[in-house]
């Protein structure tokens, strides 16, 4: 199996993507700056995204890097910047200049897509976001599309699951942010983010920008209900009914499918 590099190892979907990469088989490092709890099979390489030196020897021998480190719950829009398009630069020039046949996988974010999108958003649909967040990563893509390697996108929806707490929080996050309760998103469980990214790692989705999402986007309302803590409903007017919403038909004729197939599905399950 391939040696992957791992960045990103200590965050929500890093913690749950990591030992499940073990777990296949891969050859995993993890990226930190400093000494983590790892699963036993997992070398943990010191380095830090912002110091280019420290890049060099954490990805030479690697066969992949997977790109998860992101910054963006701070109101300091420089550092989203330095950490999301400055940290994949440094990234990338260490790629090239150690590990320049590896396949480099990027995680992004269905929030490039613009909100008032008249239908669910697609892969080559213009992206012009205004929030740091967004906007940085988009930059990011960009600059590794333009790099030479052999790159992929995955642009992840609401991600959730494993008794990750990012469901749990939407209840109340969703008033403060005003969003209207019957705003639908498109999801993935973390098992499916593992699959999206085992495939990617396969190069079946080399060179592609592919929406990651499972088969039925889910209401804030039904996600309140479903996280244990409803809010209540409102027959006002949806502004942007399409906000939030991907189209994944590009990754299902890539071969991506969700083994977690609905929100509901997982909550059957008993793994949300």
């Amino acid at each position: 199996m391939p040696s992957v590099l791992l960045t990103g190892a200590t965050g929500l979907v890093g913690t749950r993507l990591l030992p499940r990469l073990a777990d296949a088989g891969f050859a995993c490092r993890a990226l930190a700056r400093r000494d983590i709890d790892a699963p036993a099979n997992v070398t943990v390489v010191r380095g830090d995204l912002e110091d280019p030196d420290s890049l060099v020897a954490a990805v030479e021998g690697a066969d992949a890097v997977v790109h998860l480190a992101a910054l963006f719950r701070t109101q300091d829009e420089a550092a989203i910047w330095r950490a999301n398009l400055d940290g994949t630069r440094n990234l990338v020039a260490a790629v090239r200049a150690g590990a320049p046949d590896a396949r480099f996988v990027l995680a992004s974010t269905s929030n490039v897509y613009d909100d008032a999108a008249p239908r669910p958003s697609r892969e080559d649909d213009p992206c012009a976001p205004t929030h740091a967040y967004p906007a940085s990563k988009l930059a990011a893509e960009q600059h590794l599309r333009a790099s030479g390697l052999t790159w992929s996108i995955l642009r992840f929806p609401f991600v959730y699951g494993d008794g990750d707490g990012h469901l749990a929080m939407m209840p109340r996050l969703a008033p403060s942010m005003g969003l209207h309760p019957a705003r639908a998103y498109s999801v993935a469980h973390h098992r499916d983010i593992m699959n999206a990214v085992a495939l990617a790692l396969s190069g079946a989705l080399d060179g592609q920008i592919v929406n990651i999402a499972d088969d039925a986007p889910v209401t804030i309302f039904e996600m309140a209900a479903l996280a244990g803590d409803p809010i209540e409903g409102s027959a006002e007017p949806l502004d942007n009914p399409w906000a939030g919403r991907m189209d994944v038909s590009r990754a299902r004729r890539l071969g991506f499918r969700p083994t977690v197939a609905t929100m509901y599905d997982a909550a059957r399950e008993g793994i949300l």
